[in-house]
């Protein structure tokens, strides 16, 4: 069973930056898509940054040029950095990861979140 755990929230001003880990419990080289979703209250959850087959990235055009995502292997985590925060960042931020098993099946896993504030 995979588990991922996610830290480095809290509350930055706005113009501050945050680095949010997702540790998981398998080699993340394993997986075919890892990444980064947040929620802000009363909104869809939506996708902020992802890695596709260990080399592709995807990010959500309201955090393009702001917001990195990365990857150490040897550690099996995976990093969101988030520079030039906005209050509208505000959300509960969730890592995802997707893996193929058996019969094509895709099996989806996720964090308990973790919780970024911005403050205006």
């Amino acid at each position: 069973q995979v588990q991922l755990v996610e830290s480095g929230g809290g509350l930055v001003q706005a113009g501050g930056s945050l680095r949010l880990s997702c540790a998981a419990s398998g080699s993340t080289f394993n997986f075919n898509a890892i990444g980064w979703y947040r929620q802000a209250p009363g909104k869809q959850r939506e996708l902020v940054a992802n890695i596709r087959s260990g080399v592709y990235t995807d990010y959500a055009d309201s955090v393009k040029g702001r917001f990195t995502i990365s990857r150490d292997n040897v550690k099996n985590t995976v990093y969101l950095q988030m520079n030039s925060l906005k209050p509208d960042d505000t959300a509960v931020y969730y890592c995802k990861a997707a893996r193929s098993s058996v019969g094509g099946v895709t099996l989806y896993f996720w964090g308990q979140g973790t919780q970024v504030t911005v403050s205006s």
